[in-house]
């Protein structure tokens, strides 16, 4: 008798309770192999891929392999052709011309492609005591302690007057040098590390060493600053006022890794949020023709609050929906109160270290797979964009119907600070949106970590959101 109302109570519970239990135990081995194989790719994206320069040229090389073309205002186009449309070589989108056109609304699937770095200055070379050194101005939110006393490479463009750039990428390769920030020795750190963090380490204290060398030994001044313009001289034939026109980014030197006895990991600078937008771009490559049209827009600015032409608030996929509205004589705003969209962004999984930030009931955990984040923002709900029941409803049964494994979590407790993404410039269009995305832990920091499993049911869900009528 015990044992009938035991397993009467075990149906009724698989029946009514959601399963928390570990995800990897709730997968086959073939899925769990799948998964480890995709990440293969989304690491080299990740080592390739380390700025939203980067990530652009990288997703157009993978679109024009597999049958994309670049977007023609005015060009008709049918049924499952593929497009997509560079804005600026720091945003992109990509489009799989749908059955039905956009006249029913359009599926989108959008995630940022810019990470927390640390940005040189318009005038960043100086020297100082004999060592020359770049002045930096960090990106998005970090804690800046974190960036001290670690190999740092350096990424970007230098745009000359003549029009042409100079791509510029040190310290990556095996011979490469690489930079730091200094730190100050323990032994000398007694009045620092009494400080709070936020005091402990400045802005302005964020100086790369880049050399220590002097050009010669002619009793001239900044020898060491001369130096290094001469080597960038003779590699990149660039001088000091070229800077002013540079888009230059120091990052983190060291490769993406494989974490864990069991491999089950990938620690890594940018997952925050890259590991969203490969399995968005691999969404985009993989789905064919689908009923909806797909547009997967990879964006900038997100970490420093989307402004600017690159950034979500920009008008650039407004304007290129609005293009194709008009190519099948449909008004905009229609197409766009008929559209659904997955803001691919990451949530904060629960880090049993510091526990008492989160709130364990609406934690999201690795492992669980892909996070469905209701709303964001900060204390009263402040700063978010909250789906309807509705389309959170929607999205579910097709994740379920698919077999896609997933969550739903909250970023951390209510009144412990908050964040946001781009989720609620979307929903300004009128357009139905959730926040969809990878949990990572030490988010921000300089490497991140993530499960294998949670990036590829990432990758199964935006597909299986983008084959949906």
């Amino acid at each position: 008798m015990a044992n009938e109302e035991k397993s009467q109570a075990k149906l009724l519970k698989e029946k009514l309770m959601m399963n928390k239990e570990n995800g990897s135990k709730r997968v086959s081995a073939k899925e769990v192999a799948q998964a480890d194989d995709f990440c293969e790719e989304y690491k080299d994206f990740l080592n390739k891929a380390k700025t939203e320069r980067e990530a652009v040229a990288y997703a157009i090389q993978i679109a024009k392999e597999n049958g994309f073309t670049e977007y023609s205002v005015g060009t008709e186009y049918k049924a499952g052709d593929k497009v997509y449309v560079n804005n600026r070589n720091k945003a992109i989108m990509l489009a799989v011309i749908g059955k039905n056109g956009v006249k029913n609304g359009v599926h989108l699937g959008i995630a940022h492609i810019d990470s927390p770095r640390l940005d040189l200055k318009p005038n960043p070379l100086y020297e100082s005591n004999d060592m020359a050194l770049f002045k930096t101005h960090y990106y998005g939110g970090i804690k800046k302690y974190q960036w001290t006393a670690i190999p740092l490479s350096l990424h970007g463009v230098v745009a000359l007057k003549d029009g042409s750039t100079v791509t510029v990428n040190i310290g990556e390769d095996e011979g490469d040098p690489c930079f730091c920030v200094t730190d100050l020795l323990p032994h000398l750190a007694v009045e620092q590390m009494q400080k709070t963090m936020v005091k402990a380490f400045t802005g302005e204290d964020l100086n790369i060493l880049v050399a220590s060398r002097p050009f010669n030994n002619d009793p001239e001044s900044e020898q060491v600053k001369l130096n290094v313009l001469n080597i960038l001289n003779e590699k990149y034939g660039i001088t000091e006022t070229d800077f002013l026109s540079a888009d230059l980014e120091a990052v983190p030197a060291f490769k993406a890794k494989d974490l864990g006895f069991d491999r089950s990991m990938i620690g890594s600078y940018g997952h925050d949020d890259r590991v969203c937008a490969y399995p968005a771009l691999m969404a985009a490559i993989d789905v064919e023709l689908p009923e909806q049209t797909c547009i997967t827009v990879l964006t900038d600015k997100e970490e420093i609050g989307s402004d600017g032409n690159t950034g979500m608030k920009s008008l650039y996929m407004y304007d290129f929906i609005a293009d194709l509205a008009k190519a099948e004589g449909v008004e905009l705003r229609h197409v766009l109160a008929k559209s659904t969209c997955l803001s691919a962004d990451v949530n904060a999984a629960f880090d049993p270290t510091y526990a008492s930030a989160y709130e364990v009931n609406n934690s999201c955990y690795i492992n669980n797979g892909t996070v469905i984040t209701k709303y964001t923002g900060s204390g009263g709900k402040s700063g978010t964009s909250e789906a309807t029941a509705e389309y959170m409803a929607k999205v579910r049964a097709i994740f379920d119907d698919a077999g896609v494994l997933w969550q739903a979590g909250e970023l951390g407790k209510v009144d412990g600070g908050g964040g946001g993404t781009i989720a609620k410039f979307v929903a300004n269009l009128n357009v139905d949106v959730v926040d969809l995305g990878v949990p990572v832990l030490s988010m921000h920091a300089p490497f991140e970590v993530v499960s294998k499993l949670d990036v590829y049911m990432t990758y199964r869900g935006i597909l299986e959101f983008y084959k949906a009528k």
